[in-house]
Formats: structure tokens, C-alpha cells, sequence
């Protein structure tokens, strides 16, 4: 068993494949639109912030330097913009704007670079809120101006950019499938078009063809395969012909022959004991040259599309009777079908029986048994017999034409044609033929046909 991309059929790989080149566009443009975003806004808040704040120091220098000054009254009257807060150091004493903030306000980093004198901002985080601090050195006051600023709102500005674009990568991804869904859609549909036609061919109906196309990409394809398709039906036509035109030109040195042996048979007396031998084998031997161009002429007629699915109505259990009744057994032997009625062909429905009894008799150790029995609309005869059974990978060969086994299994007339008639016969009335294991420990053959209903 396999698992992972390759387990999936054509049409999931393709969504999957539009999905995923979707969701990387989209994530790449998503996450790159994002850090230039961020990198601008920042930029642009700090330069806002900078400036603010190097306003608010000239101010409050100017004020610090005149004589009797409120240090209180200074930083109150700075006018910082809402949510700022103003932390001054003059003369060795820390003075804020706010009750709750003092040195402990300002990052390390800041601090030293202002006692170096020289300006600095940095970005920090403070009970999970986003801060910009932002220090300049009053060397004229002998003082320190630091300056605090929320960037919350950018914060939230960047939360939300990042939400729309994670919502549009995922709508992306989701049209890329959608994409996929469509465009695996127009690549299989021709192939299940290709198949479906190749099926029916399979099936025995070698005038369907692809429809014609008026895509450029697909009419060479099916030209190609209505080409090729067009070529098999004539060399099965030919080959059907050639069958059937031996097998009828045989036919007439056959029926010198059989006359010919009649009339010895007709005074086999007068012959010796060892002619007498010899003319039996003779006609064994004629009788199953006769079978041969028999079957020949039945599967040539098969090939060449000349078979008729049957109309008429047959009373299965007495076409089932008589034919047992033709091979030598016992009617009794058949259970059920009673009033079941099928469309057949009689003669040849009787045929099929015929070979399959016949090959029960004298390959599979004996008719054992044969039963009808009703399947939903279908009817199944189950021929079973006595003998050593086919072995499973055999099962389905034998129904191929000219497949003999150890014990020639495959025929009743030891020509490997029998079974490949019951086959070819079955399917023409719509059925099917399968082989199986007895329940007694032989072959079991089982014949399906449709039911005919009122």
C-alpha cells in the first residue's frame, strides 16, 4: 500500500499542486508586504517620535535655564502629545511626567548612550504593551531628556495588516484550489472520455469512437486513437473472415469425407479386423474435425460482430432438462428453475450446456450436480462435478480459446474451444461465466443471464 502525494489520484495531485504554489505566492508577497509595511511604519513613527521629542527637550531646556524654574511646572507645560511621558534628569534628581514612571522606565542602553552624550531611541515591550523611549542629553542644563511614547496603535495597525494578509493568502490558496479543481476538471474529463471509450471497444463495440474535438491540443490525440481504433476493428474484421472463409472452404472436402466414411461404416462388416480399427479411428477423428470447424465457424461469426443480442423468451429449467437428458443423465438431477424465463437464443443457449455438461462428463470426473438459482434480476445455473477441481490461477484460462490443460480441462472436444464458446455465448446474451471450487471438492462452472421479466 502506498501512502503520501503519490497514493492520490491525478485530479487531487493537480488541486493539491494549485493549492500549494498558491499558498507559496501568496505567502511570500503576504510576508513580504508585511515586513515592508512594518518597516515603513516603524520608520515613519520613529522619525515622528524623534522629532516630537527633540521639540519637547529644546523647550524644556530653554525653560530649565532660566532663573527660579518649576521643574514640575516645566514638564507639565511641555505639551507632550496624549499617552507621552516625560522623564527628566537634571542637577542628579529624576523628575517624571507620570506618578508611576521613573529611572526604572528607561532601558540600560538608553541610559548609557545618554551619559556619553549622545542621542538614542530604542523600542521596548513593558507589561506586553510595545514602547519607543527616545533619550537626548542637555549638556547646557547639565541635564537628561528622555521621552516615552506608546506605539500601541502602530502595534494594532500591524496585528490587523497581518490578519488581512494571512485572510488573503488563505483566500489565495483557496482560488488556487479552486483553479486546480477546474483545470484537473479539463484534463481528466478527455481521459475518462478516452476511457470509457476503450471500454466499450473492450466490450465488443469496435464502431465507437472518441467525438471529435475542436481543441488543438486533443485532436491529435484523438485522431491518433480513433486512427488506431479503426486499423484494430479492420484487422479483426480480417482475421474474422479469414476464419470463416477456411473454416466454409473445409467444409466441402468435410463433407466428401464424411461421406466417404459413412459408406465404409456402412460395410464395415465386410472389412478386415485391422481396416475395422483403422476406420474407427477415422471417424473419431473426423467427427472431431467436425466439432472443430464447428466451433470455428461459431467464434468467426462471434468476431465479426454478426451475433444479435437475443429477443426471444426461453424456459431455462426445461432447456436445462433436455439437455441433460442429450448428454445422458438423469433430468432429476436438475434443482430449481422452475418457472424461470430468460431471453436466449434457444439452440445456441442449449449449445452452451451442452459444452459444459459434456466437459463435466468426460474431464471434470462426472456431472455432479446443477442448479438455478435467482439473484436480484439475474438468474445463476451452477454446473458442479466430480472431479479433482481447477487450480485458482487456471480459472480464468480456461475460457481462452485453444487453452487445454494437463487434462485438457479446457474443451469438451479436446480442441480447447468449448469453454471460450460458453464464454463468447454468454456474453452475447448479456451474462457472465466464471469457474469456482464445489462445494464437494470439484469444479463448479457458473453461468449468469439476465431474467426476463413481464
Amino acid at each position: 500500500m502506498r501512502f503520501g502525494v503519490h497514493a492520490l489520484g491525478l485530479r487531487h495531485r493537480l488541486v493539491l499542486a494549485f493549492a500549494v504554489v498558491a499558498l507559496l505566492v501568496s505567502a511570500v508577497f503576504a510576508i513580504s508586504t508585511y515586513l515592508l509595511a512594518r518597516g515603513y511604519l516603524l520608520a515613519q513613527r520613529e522619525k515622528v517620535v524623534q522629532h516630537q521629542t527633540f521639540a519637547d527637550a529644546a523647550y524644556v531646556q530653554r525653560r530649565l535655564s532660566s532663573a527660579g524654574a518649576d521643574v514640575s511646572a516645566v514638564l507639565t507645560a511641555a505639551g507632550t502629545p496624549a499617552g507621552h511621558s516625560i522623564i527628566l534628569r537634571w542637577r542628579d534628581q529624576w523628575y517624571a511626567s507620570a506618578l508611576d514612571e521613573g529611572r526604572d522606565a528607561v532601558p540600560g542602553g538608553v541610559l548609557e548612550e545618554i551619559a556619553n552624550g549622545r542621542p538614542a531611541s530604542q523600542r521596548f515591550r513593558s507589561d506586553d504593551e510595545a514602547y519607543m523611549v527616545v533619550g537626548v542629553p542637555l549638556p547646557s542644563v547639565n541635564g537628561q531628556f528622555y521621552e516615552i511614547a506608546p506605539l500601541s496603535e502602530l502595534d494594532g495597525n500591524l496585528r490587523l495588516l497581518s490578519g488581512i494578509l494571512m485572510g488573503g493568502a488563505a483566500l489565495a490558496t483557496a482560488a488556487g484550489a479552486g483553479l486546480g479543481l477546474w483545470a484537473s476538471r479539463s484534463v481528466v474529463t478527455p481521459l475518462n472520455r478516452v476511457a470509457v471509450t476503450a471500454a466499450s471497444i473492450a466490450g465488443g463495440e469496435l464502431d465507437t469512437r472518441l467525438p471529435a474535438t475542436e481543441d488543438p491540443e486533443l485532436a491529435t490525440i484523438v485522431g491518433s486513437f480513433n486512427s488506431m481504433v479503426d486499423t484494430l476493428q479492420q484487422r479483426i474484421n480480417r482475421d474474422a473472415r479469414l476464419a470463416a472463409d477456411v473454416s466454409h472452404e473445409l467444409r466441402s472436402p468435410l463433407t466428401t469425407l464424411v461421406g466417404s466414411v459413412d459408406l465404409l461404416n456402412a460395410r464395415r462388416d465386410e472389412l478386415p479386423e485391422r481396416s475395422q480399427r483403422a476406420l474407427d479411428l477415422v471417424t473419431a477423428d473426423l467427427q472431431r474435425f467436425r466439432r472443430l470447424l464447428d466451433d470455428l465457424l461459431e467464434l468467426a461469426r462471434s468476431d465479426g460482430g454478426l451475433d444479435q443480442r437475443p429477443s426471444t423468451t426461453v424456459d431455462l429449467g426445461e432447456l436445462l432438462r433436455q439437455v441433460l437428458g442429450e448428454v445422458g443423465r438423469e433430468p432429476t438431477l436438475l434443482r430449481g428453475g422452475t418457472d424461470v424465463v430468460v431471453k436466449a437464443d434457444k439452440p445456441r443457449l442449449g449449445r452452451l450446456f451442452r459444452n459444459l455438461f459434456e466437459n463435466a462428463e468426460t474431464h471434470g470426473g462426472g456431472l455432479t450436480a446443477v442448479e438455478v438459482a435467482q439473484v436480484d434480476e439475474d438468474v445463476l445455473v451452477l454446473v458442479d462435478d466430480g472431479g479433482p477441481g481447477i487450480p485458482p490461477h487456471d480459472r480464468e484460462r480456461v475460457f481462452e480459446r485453444f487453452a487445454t490443460g494437463a487434462t485438457k480441462r479446457g474443451s469438451s472436444s479436446g480442441t480447447g474451444l468449448g469453454l471460450a464458446l460458453v464464454a463468447e455465448t454468454v456474453a452475447i446474451h448479456g451474462g457472465a461465466v466464471w469457474c469456482s471450487a464445489s462445494p464437494t471438492g470439484g469444479a463448479r462452472f457458473v453461468v449468469r443471464l439476465p431474467e426476463a421479466r413481464a
